[in-house]
């Protein structure tokens, strides 16, 4: 069973960065794709940044790209998500996902999920 562990968030002024982590255990599920969601209250989950570990291609969401940074550590099985520039409507809470089996931002179609970690951003 894969298991995905984020850290790194809380809470930061408009204008300021957060980096997250993630770190992927167990399983030997491919771990090829990589991604982040997020879930702001009241509102479905949305995908925000994913990566094809094996050859460090990313897709980013029209609403972070140029802000948000996604990268991957082999030797560390750890997933990062570098946030700059924040606003107050990135306030979500962060989901880190592995095992893309369909669109890559379709929720249904990731496999593993980690169980969230709130990153609150305020003006």
């Amino acid at each position: 069973q894969v298991q995905l562990v984020e850290s790194g968030g809380g809470s930061v002024q408009a204008g300021g960065s957060l980096r997250l982590s993630c770190v992927a255990s167990g399983g030997a599920v491919s771990r090829r794709w990589m991604g982040w969601f997020r879930e702001a209250p009241g509102k479905e989950r949305e995908g925000v940044a994913a990566l094809v570990t094996t050859s460090g291609v990313t897709v980013y969401a029209d609403s972070v790209k140029g802000r948000f940074t996604i990268s991957h550590d082999g030797s560390k099985n750890t997933l990062y998500l570098q946030m700059n520039s924040l606003k107050p409507e990135d306030t979500a809470m962060y989901y880190c996902a592995a095992d893309l089996r369909g669109l890559v931002w379709v929720v249904d179609s990731w496999t593993y999920w980690g169980q969230g970690i709130q990153v609150t951003v305020s003006s």
